[in-house]
């Protein structure tokens, strides 16, 4: 093998410590991130942990939770949104 230095395009990306601006679980949503999800994100809202966000935005400041165990017509939980106050860290 051949030592190449790596440029870039061929190294590999590195992990941050700050969760991405906006994360789905639903694997539908073009936010969905299997490998950041599976490492664990953590959201406050109003200062209080919440453990039930099916997706966060935290430059808008709002989180979609399910409300209650009510369904579309395709399966998913229907969800509300609300506005506050977001943070974001990772779990591990």
């Amino acid at each position: 093998m051949t030592d190449t230095p790596e440029t870039p395009e061929t190294a590999a990306p590195a992990i941050t410590d700050t969760p991405p601006d906006r994360l789905s679980v639903n694997p539908r949503s073009e936010y969905h991130d299997w490998e950041l999800l599976r490492r664990g994100v953590g959201i406050r809202f109003n200062g209080v942990e919440r453990n039930n966000v099916e997706e966060y935005c935290l430059s808008e400041g709002w989180i979609r939770v399910a409300a209650g165990k009510s369904l579309d017509r395709k399966g998913n939980p229907l969800t509300i949104k609300l506005t506050g106050t977001v943070e974001a860290w990772y779990k591990s």
